[in-house]
């Protein structure tokens, strides 16, 4: 992510889509505010045999492949974690890799790619609006490490459900929350087999939520699926207009990380409900926080007994005055328990 331009991950534009409060609308983290209508009627549409393009390489990440596999190889070694089997889904954040590619890291070591066929992305979107949860329009998701197919059997099924709507390519190629985990997917699975089945997850209420995660909580009981589930926590600063500070944790700065790290412990519960009255009660300015939500719903409603536990933490910067600014970011595994 070159400095020159706005870093959608600091610059944040408060709505009450973050606020929880007052209804939801879409985010979007540049200086402008470009919000698209709610399309809530299902559209009966076929998905056209085309690519979406790694929009974003070249700024967010590099887009020469062997500086970009030497950067996650890296950041994977630095993470030192061993492959685990029993990985069911990992959340981990969405910003340029300049600032958060190593955090990232300690959520895809974890994937064991021997033991995964298809991997579902959650990602929560900053620019169009919408009140469901929405298909991509292609078939391949390209990245400079090698193209991932989408699995458009299971897209069918999800179509089926009439609960999805697709979204049109300016706006799955616009969206970053996804792509940012692409190259790390596209890294782990180098000659094995995966297919991936990208979900962009609206403004939702707390019922879709819950209705969402219902209807996936199926797929997480399948050992060959994996969920990818991203988000950033907290965006700090007047440029966010979010300042919440509990000055008896001292420096502004252990006043987020405390105040992330009480959501993150929420999300370790596993508790969708805690989790809501959490961003209710603080208004955590945490971008996928409906992502989470679902997922959190999909814990609760499968079979399978799934662990989640946060791995590590940091932030972009230290902010230590009421002008300073800062994103935090955060890696999570969810392990299923036998």
């Amino acid at each position: 992510k070159n400095e020159s331009s706005v870093n959608t991950d600091r610059v944040f534009f408060f709505c009450a889509f973050f606020c929880g409060r007052t209804g939801f609308l879409a985010t979007d983290y540049r200086e402008e505010e470009e919000i698209g209508s709610c399309l809530c009627s299902l559209e009966t549409l076929s998905i056209a045999p085309m690519a979406r393009q790694a929009t974003h390489a070249g700024s967010w990440y590099s887009d020469n492949a062997r500086e970009l596999s030497d950067d996650l190889d890296r950041w994977l070694r630095v993470a030192k974690l061993p492959k685990l089997p029993a990985a069911r889904a990992i959340i981990a954040p969405h910003a340029g890799y300049r600032y958060s590619g190593r955090c990232a890291a300690f959520a895809f070591a974890n994937i064991d790619p021997q033991c995964i066929s298809r991997v579902f992305l959650l990602g929560p979107s900053h620019h169009y609006y919408t009140c469901r949860c929405a298909l991509s329009r292609t078939s391949i998701y390209k990245t400079p490490l090698g193209d991932l197919p989408i699995d458009l059997e299971v897209y069918e099924e999800l179509k089926a459900t009439g609960r999805f709507e697709y979204m049109d390519l300016h706006v799955d190629e616009s969206e970053h929350s996804m792509e940012m985990h692409l190259p790390y997917l596209a890294k782990v699975f180098q000659g094995w087999p995966v297919k991936i089945v990208p979900i962009l997850v609206g403004a939702l209420g707390a019922e879709s939520e819950a209705a969402y995660g219902n209807l996936l909580a199926k797929y997480l009981d399948d050992p060959t699926n994996f969920f990818s589930v991203s988000s950033d926590f907290c965006h700090w600063g007047t440029r966010f207009n979010y300042t919440y500070y509990e000055k008896k944790r001292g420096p502004i700065y252990k006043s987020i990380e405390a105040l992330d790290q009480s959501g993150m412990n929420i999300i370790e519960s596993g508790n969708p409900d805690a989790f809501k009255d959490y961003l209710l009660d603080y208004d955590n300015t945490i971008c996928g926080r409906h992502p989470i939500s679902v997922f959190l719903h999909m814990v609760r409603n499968c079979t399978t007994k799934v662990k989640i536990k946060f791995l590590q933490y940091e932030q972009s910067s230290h902010c230590k005055s009421m002008r300073d600014s800062s994103v935090s970011y955060a890696s999570a595994v969810a392990v299923a328990e036998y």
